[in-house]
């Protein structure tokens, strides 16, 4: 009887000494300074029971110190996660502006859709499109205006026309400071007024334009800043005759500049020139006469050299989570260095030279970014100058970054 008490106290011993505990918030490991083990006394009771002394050496109610942590283990965090991407810029959003070419070099894809109105010299520099048809139309005993091979729409001579034009621009980045590009242009083409030749004008069309593509190579590239050298060529895709390419190569280089000055400020800008490789016959100078209706001596090609710039700030007038919205406001100038346009002046045919012609335009639209991959441009350009490629330009742009 005895020994049958004596092992049931063993048994609930260990209850008691926990609950103990718990009551008084005692750690566990705090019992080592409070005195002997309770299974020690109760063994210390009874020496010569053999069995009661192996039940609590068996039975433990100690527990292993955790241990203590090295400094090296204190101080290590989890790495913090990489970017999503591995060329991403990771202090911007991408560009901004709507008109100048992008600095920032990505994998993309965009879509752009853009409507020009009023284009009153549509072959000037055969820049837009290629020298007028209407050569075709001119006596041959009366050379030098006559140019039986002048490739562009005709016969009419155009003095305001629409255009809408689609691009599909796809580039693609090895690494932050190089990509290749390629973009494919459809273009629409509405003759608004023009001066025919006998009683047939200039024909609406529509189709593939001159297909473009090249690389862009940051010379600097830094968190605030990037310097990119980009090269481009344009192919002779679109149908000349129908006012959908200019009916020559060329080359365009470029340096295009991004400066970030704060989160929510930027500014961009640009400058290259666009250089035809072959282009139209020029008009010798008998035949050649400037906008006053006086002779010029300007000879050479149809097509002629154009300097470009742009410079665009940007300011985010809204900075969410995961939306924000800039105003941006563009201005972008072109100098025609040398050329020669279609226009009709006093009733007759002129081919105008040209040379040292400026046109600047004003740009004003909104870009909004949606999370790290989407965004949309809308924006509206005008001329300032009397010379122009259009008198008005809306334009439209998604892009996907990746």
């Amino acid at each position: 009887m005895k020994r049958a008490i004596l092992t049931l106290m063993m048994l609930l011993l260990p209850a008691a000494v926990i609950a103990q505990q718990n009551d008084s918030n005692t750690p566990i490991n705090a019992r080592d300074s409070a005195g002997p083990d309770q299974t020690q006394i109760a063994a210390a009771s009874d020496p010569g029971n053999s069995s009661i002394a192996a039940l609590g050496d068996t039975i433990s109610f100690e527990s292993a110190p955790a241990p203590e942590e090295t400094p090296e283990q204190t101080n290590r965090q989890a790495p913090a996660p990489g970017p999503s991407h591995a060329f991403d810029h990771p202090t911007n959003e991408g560009s901004m502006v709507g008109y100048i070419d992008d600095a920032l070099i990505g994998s993309q894809i965009r879509v752009r859709f853009e409507a020009g109105f009023d284009d009153r010299t549509p072959d000037l520099a055969e820049f837009f499109y290629a020298k007028c048809g209407c050569y075709t139309q001119l006596q041959s005993a009366d050379p030098p205006a006559y140019d039986p091979k002048a490739p562009g729409p005709g016969p009419g001579i155009v003095t305001s026309l629409n255009f809408q034009q689609v691009y599909l621009y796809g580039e693609y980045a090895f690494n932050r400071r190089f990509s290749l590009f390629a973009e494919v242009p459809f273009r629409w083409i509405q003759a608004q007024s023009f001066n025919p030749f006998g009683t047939t004008g200039v024909p609406n069309a529509g189709g593939l334009s001159d297909i473009r593509g090249g690389f862009k190579l940051a010379a600097i590239d830094t968190s605030s800043a990037t310097l990119t050298i980009q090269l481009q060529g344009y192919f002779p895709s679109g149908k000349a005759s129908a006012g959908l390419g200019t009916h020559h190569n060329s080359i365009e280089p470029a340096v295009l500049y991004y400066q970030r000055f704060s989160p929510r400020f930027a500014l961009e800008a640009q400058v290259g020139d666009w250089h035809p490789i072959g282009g139209s016959a020029g008009v010798l100078p008998a035949a050649a006469m400037n906008s006053t209706g006086g002779p010029t001596t300007e000879m050479g090609g149809f097509a002629g050299d154009i300097f470009f710039y742009g410079v665009g700030p940007s300011y985010k007038i809204y900075n969410g989570e995961n939306v924000s919205i800039s105003p941006v406001l563009e201005m972008v100038g072109w100098r025609v260095i040398s050329g020669f346009e279609t226009v009709w002046i006093s009733g007759s045919q002129i081919a105008d030279s040209i040379d040292g012609t400026n046109i600047v335009n004003l740009k004003f639209g909104f870009r909004t970014t949606i999370g790290r991959h989407n965004s949309i441009y809308v924006g509206y350009g005008h001329a300032l100058t009397h010379a122009t490629w259009y008198n008005q330009l809306a334009r439209v742009e998604y892009r996907y970054s990746f």
